[in-house]
């Protein structure tokens, strides 16, 4: 369980974890800032609040000796996991020209190119696998592909075609995943009402490629369709995604792919919990034009942003609960009548 925060110190949390926010003033205790620092860990924005640290400098840091070890130790960690994001992004690269050899139509999906294209500091979005999308008749061919990359298959393989989703580990190195994906919505119950594949990305993004609609769909779908928003990483995400749509053109490419996929509810919950959680008014904006039907207006009193922040603490399972009710609400959802 993580170190509680009070609401003060909640709202110190979403000001580190918001790239774009400025580096927090404050002179912190060394029991609230190592607090801070142990939820930012377990949000995945832990990078984000190390940068800021820095810019401060370390003159600003309680004299504290345990509270300076910790943050050494963090820091070496975030060494490593950079490090880590550059070895998955060099086999990713390899995989996807040994896919173009083959003639099989693939894209990188979600972390390095998140950290690419969503990220003014790369090293903000740290990753730990790659995931790679394709049509679902090339799942079989591209599975080859992968193999022949030194990767062996850690997931059962009929759970996986069932899923879309094939889990690949390498031979020398087990630490670094690989996952293939037919559609980025695994769960099969929900599976009948919003996709998310290689073709509906290809219609978002036009002629381009990574679009901000495309990649914010993307995020919207991580987020409430792959996960259970548990931890805030995913809203960052979404929070920079909301921030690269430059134009009128970019929102009606994104309001359309809501349609297109079906996710309407997923957009209006995530950009309505990400607007309220960090104050972005495009967010909230742009949430409210989806129409409330009763499952939106219903998932907007489960989706909270205590309902993020205190994923684990000791509110957890009042988390729990309405992060699985809301799962239930997507699953029984039926799909409106443009989107089916």
């Amino acid at each position: 369980m993580l170190p509680s925060l009070t609401c003060a110190e909640e709202r110190l949390l979403l000001r580190f974890a918001d790239p774009a926010a400025t580096a927090v003033g404050e002179e912190l205790s060394a029991k609230a800032l190592s607090a801070l620092l142990d939820n930012a860990e377990f949000h995945g924005v832990l990078p984000i609040m190390l940068r800021k640290l820095q810019e401060r400098g370390d003159a600003h840091l309680p004299p504290d000796a345990g509270l300076r070890g910790k943050l050494d130790d963090l820091r070496d960690k975030a060494t490593i996991a950079t490090g880590q994001s550059m070895l998955l992004r060099y086999h990713g690269d390899r995989i996807m020209k040994g896919m173009a050899a083959q003639g099989i139509p693939a894209r990188i999906v979600k972390g390095p190119v998140f950290a690419r294209k969503l990220y003014r500091n790369v090293s903000d979005r740290p990753f730990t696998d790659i995931d790679i999308l394709v049509e679902t008749a090339n799942l079989a061919r591209a599975n080859q592909v992968v193999a022949a990359c030194g990767f062996v298959l850690g997931s059962d393989e009929a759970e996986s075609y069932r899923l879309q989703e094939f889990k690949w580990l390498e031979k020398e190195n087990s630490s670094l995943l690989v996952e293939l994906h037919g559609d980025l919505v695994h769960d099969t119950g929900m599976r009948r009402r919003l996709s998310l594949g290689f073709r509906e990305l290809g219609i978002i993004d036009g002629d381009a490629t990574d679009t901000p609609a495309a990649l914010l769909t993307i995020a919207i779908v991580h987020a409430a369709g792959g996960h259970k928003f548990h931890r805030l990483q995913l809203c960052v995400d979404v929070l920079q995604g909301v921030r690269a749509l430059q134009s009128e053109e970019s929102e009606t490419r994104l309001l359309d792919a809501a349609r297109m996929t079906g996710i309407e509810l997923e957009l209006a919950i995530v950009l309505n919990v990400t607007g309220e959680l960090f104050g972005e008014a495009r967010a909230l904006e742009l949430a409210g034009r989806i129409k409330p039907d009763l499952s939106i207006r219903l998932a907007k009193r489960l989706i909270t942003t205590n309902t993020l922040l205190r994923v684990n603490s000791r509110e957890k399972m009042g988390s729990r609960l309405r992060r699985d009710a809301f799962r239930w609400i997507q699953r029984l959802a039926k799909a409106r009548p443009h989107a089916a």
